[in-house]
């Protein structure tokens, strides 16, 4: 799915030099210029860099990219060893020869990989195989003491696959305001779904997957999850991970409840509320079966810094991910390579920009540290990796500002932020 086209400087087989020359020359900005941002948008989105996939040789050329970009900024090496890199180890996870099926009192309905529902595992295994586990809708599947909010109540979900909804109740029906009106918190992400049912004993989770409250289509979900998985090294991931990590289409779930006597745009409204209590599905049953092979793989965060001038050992922190999914199955067009220009080689050029403002004016009084994580298209694990082994201690870590996409559509009259009421930094 090209998102923008090759970039004509770019002979065909263009080489890791060629990739090294950086728009705007050697002199850092003192302006951000949306040439040269979309300079860096088309190249680290160019076919030569395969989708940015982790763990390829597309990553040793953004590494290659960034951290010159970076040097000529002004910045130094942040990484470890006097390096412009943070080393981030992790299981990677691919799945083949799956089969699977919703059971419907006996009946049997196969599911088609990728298309009815795509699933996976993040969970150490040869092979994982279901038969006949029972489905339960949790409605969002959350539970925050502190909203007082608790989809479980006390419905034990032990050894059963549960059915949720994606993002949280606010979205529907942001006057609520239970989960901070649509800025979603992290309860609203897949992430966290997933993490919450292996707390709960889970088998298996499957989300509804709904274009808007997703932000992002079925395509997507087929590309990021019918792909390999990966996931950091865990000391205990049969407690962090259930066996089963699932999407399924919405059209599938309305089936799968109408099948069970259930209303599923009603129980979705009833989701709302802080009184919902988890439905059985009646008579419906998921069976699943695929194998597993696990490896361990070593990708990199990339780390650069600008010393303060009154106060080095404080840091404020500007983040993006450079990762994106990769190389995959052809679309209608014969094209494989997922170019990510939007996500997020638009997020990675603005740090560059950034810290070309920085390189060319006064010195700021606190370090500034840029990182480009890794891995944050399969569950925002460079960053969890690097809050579990900083390089620059948290406790002074004064701030902290990501960028996941820009603005692409031109001028706009609002500015959203995700997170918008769980920093004190809104205050200022």
């Amino acid at each position: 799915m090209r998102l923008l086209s090759r970039l004509s400087v770019l002979a065909a087989g263009a080489t890791l030099a060629a990739c090294m020359t950086l728009p705007g020359g050697a002199e850092p900005a003192r302006q951000i210029d949306p040439d040269r941002l979309s300079a860096h948008v088309r190249l680290l989105s160019d076919d030569s860099f395969e989708g940015r996939g982790i763990a390829t040789p597309a990553e040793d050329m953004v590494i290659a990219y960034l951290s010159r970009a970076f040097a000529q900024a002004g910045f130094e090496p942040g990484g470890e060893n006097g390096g412009w890199t943070q080393a981030v180890t992790l299981n990677r996870f691919a799945v083949s020869n799956v089969n699977a099926a919703f059971s419907d009192k006996g009946q049997s309905r196969a599911l088609t990989q990728g298309e009815q529902i795509v699933i996976s595992t993040r969970r150490p295994a040869a092979q994982v195989r279901m038969d006949d586990l029972p489905l339960v809708f949790v409605g969002y599947g959350i539970t925050a003491p502190e909203r007082n909010w608790d989809d479980f109540k006390d419905v034990d979900v032990r050894g059963k696959v549960i059915v949720v909804l994606v993002n949280d109740a606010d979205y529907e029906q942001p006057e609520l305001n239970t989960f901070n009106g649509r800025a979603m918190t992290y309860y609203g992400r897949w992430t966290y779904k997933y993490e919450e049912a292996a707390r709960r004993g889970a088998a298996g989770v499957l989300v509804v997957h709904e274009t808007a409250p997703a932000s992002y289509g079925w395509t997507t979900v087929k590309n990021s999850w019918t792909g390999p998985q990966f996931d950091i090294v865990r000391a205990n991931p049969e407690g962090e991970r259930v066996p089963l990590e699932g999407w399924i289409q919405r059209d599938v779930a309305v089936d799968l409840f109408q099948r069970a006597g259930l209303d599923f745009e009603a129980l979705k409204v009833q989701a709302r509320g802080r009184d919902f209590r988890p439905v059985t599905l009646a008579g419906q049953t998921l069976n699943a079966e695929f194998q597993v092979a696990t490896e361990t793989i070593t990708t990199r965060n990339i780390i650069a810094r600008l010393p303060g001038a009154t106060h080095p050992d404080e840091t404020i922190l500007y983040t993006g991910h450079w990762d994106h999914i990769g190389v995959g199955e052809p679309d209608a067009d014969g094209d494989r390579i997922f170019n990510g220009a939007v996500d997020n080689a638009s997020g990675i050029a603005g740090l560059i920009e950034i810290a070309g403002m920085y390189g060319a004016g006064p010195r700021p009084e606190r370090s500034i540290v840029i990182i480009a994580f890794t891995a944050e298209e399969s569950g925002l694990l460079g960053s969890e990796f690097y809050a579990a082994n900083p390089l620059y201690p948290l406790e002074t870590t004064v701030a902290g500002f990501n960028l996941d996409a820009m603005n692409v559509y031109g001028r706009v009259s609002g500015l959203g932020i995700t997170g918008h009421g769980q920093s004190t930094l809104d205050e200022r």
